[in-house]
């Protein structure tokens, strides 16, 4: 981020060097800047923590008497976080009397999605740039910083940090930039608009692969593609991060397969041109159940709806290994709550995109991204009937997901009130959903906690992720209906 004054352009510092200077945690560095009339004006530094605690830092920043306030962070992404944290950042630039630049970072790490949205606010709270969120750019604003005082830097002052601490302000002069430093040189920009919330959420999503491909030295993914909804969203994702010439799917028709299925997947292949390969399972499946079938393995019910699954996951896992594919994993946050998956199945994968989405809001992804494409003059990736037709796992005849779980609608409206407001029972009914239907979705979610410590990570869009967020014990057979008083 580069600040310019109304009154003369500050240098462009390489300011972060200068943290040699000081012990973080202890110490408020000032940095006296030089400026144009041979006048300074100062910078205190705080660091991303700090300015989400009440006392330290912030307060001790009106006490030094700097001007601006540089904060750089490295605050994760969330859903509607960025209103939080500009409440955050006029709240404390009015404590710390100062300028306040907050400075976020992009990209993802592991689980966490970083999305930018720097935001540089007045004194008095005013909103004066606002960056864009996840892509980096050069902010520029002008400033009218306060000068200075022209005499000669004070010694190392502790002061009463506010919060049981006592923080040491110490002052570093800089010497003056040399002549390429001046920022007009490129004057930048100093207000991105807001993406809206599909947009906003899937440029977390498709950042989070993007990253956790490249970063983890992988050049290519591999996915089964079914026809359904989460897959298509979920090469969709992979496409837009890391080009489709890096994408493999893998379409694996057994008995039950519908024809729409294969059609739809194959759609979606000539939409987006990834590469893809048909291995039908049926031979598969029935050669393992031969060999099982003297051991007790049942021709039908659950256990052999799962073996086609955990076919598939087999099928990936070896085309994984033989070309260095990292496997998506495309089950979705109410699956993944509900423990409607197959372990070793479709659970099975290094990174999951899609593990923090409701399968709502996939279709709303979904459309959006169509929608996207249209308004673009370019042909929509998913295809319509993937987002239309009733999902369905097609491990058994005419099997849908609505066999097994409520309408996703009533489900993810639960789940939400359950999962990430952490209501308990009593609550859920006093907020008008069914008890029949609260007992039974808290008795999937907490007994599908071992389901889900063995799921691969994938981006966190959420205040309340599976795995980072949200862990339940599981040999003490915890339930929280059982919660004791």
């Amino acid at each position: 981020m580069v600040i310019t004054s109304a009154k003369h352009h500050l240098p462009n510092y390489g300011v972060f060097d200068e943290f040699r200077y000081f012990v973080p945690g202890d110490t408020l560095p000032v940095f006296r800047v030089p400026a144009a009339g041979g006048q300074s004006v100062e910078v205190a530094i705080a660091i991303c923590e700090d300015l989400w605690q009440d006392g330290g830092p912030v307060s001790v920043c009106r006490r030094s008497g700097a001007g601006l306030l540089a904060v750089p962070n490295a605050s994760p992404y969330e859903r509607g976080k960025d209103d939080v944290r500009l409440d955050l950042v006029v709240r404390r630039a009015r404590e710390a009397g100062a300028a306040l630049a907050y400075a976020n970072m992009i990209g993802g790490q592991d689980e966490l999605v970083f999305d930018g949205d720097s935001i540089l606010v007045a004194a008095d709270g005013t909103l004066l740039a606002r960056g864009p969120q996840f892509s980096e750019a050069l902010i520029v604003a002008d400033l009218d910083l306060p000068a200075a005082a022209p005499a000669e830097v004070p010694g190392d002052q502790p002061v009463d940090a506010e919060d049981g601490t006592v923080i040491t302000i110490k002052r570093v002069t800089l010497p003056p930039a040399g002549d390429g430093a001046d920022a007009t040189q490129d004057p930048g920009q100093a207000f991105w608009p807001r993406l809206p919330d599909p947009a906003e959420v899937y440029a977390a999503l498709v950042t989070g692969v993007r990253d956790y491909v490249r970063k983890n030295g992988f050049r290519s993914v591999i996915l089964a593609l079914s026809g359904g909804i989460d897959s298509a969203l979920t090469a969709t994702i992979a496409t837009d991060a890391i080009g489709a010439d890096n994408v493999h799917v893998v379409l694996m028709p057994s008995r039950y397969s519908s024809e729409h299925s294969i059609t739809d997947a194959e759609d979606l292949v000539k939409r987006q041109g990834v590469h893809a390969v048909t291995i039908p399972i049926t031979s598969m499946v029935d050669a393992f159940s031969e060999e099982l079938t003297p051991a007790g393995f049942p021709a039908t019910g659950l256990p052999a709806e799962n073996l086609q699954a955990r076919v598939r996951g087999v099928v990936l896992m070896g085309l994984s290994n033989a070309a260095g594919h990292l496997v998506l994993t495309t089950g979705n946050k109410s699956e993944l709550a509900t423990g409607y998956s197959t372990l070793y199945g479709d659970s099975a994968g290094g990174f999951a995109p899609i593990k923090d989405v409701p399968k709502t809001m996939v279709w709303e992804l979904a459309r959006w991204r169509n929608a996207e494409a249209s308004r673009l003059g370019l042909t929509p990736p998913i295809p319509e009937k993937s987002i239309t037709k009733p999902p369905s796992a097609e491990l058994a005849p005419g099997q849908l997901d609505t066999d097994s779980l409520p309408p996703y609608d009533v489900l993810d409206a639960l789940l939400d009130d359950y999962v990430e407001k952490d209501m308990g029972s009593a609550e859920l009914i006093a907020a008008g959903h069914d008890p029949v239907l609260v007992e039974r979705v808290i008795r999937l979610v907490d007994g599908s906690e071992y389901k889900r410590r063995q799921y691969p990570p994938g981006p966190k869009i959420s205040q309340k992720n599976f795995g980072r967020d949200r862990r339940l014990p599981i040999t003490n057979r915890w339930r929280e209906h059982c919660r004791p008083a």
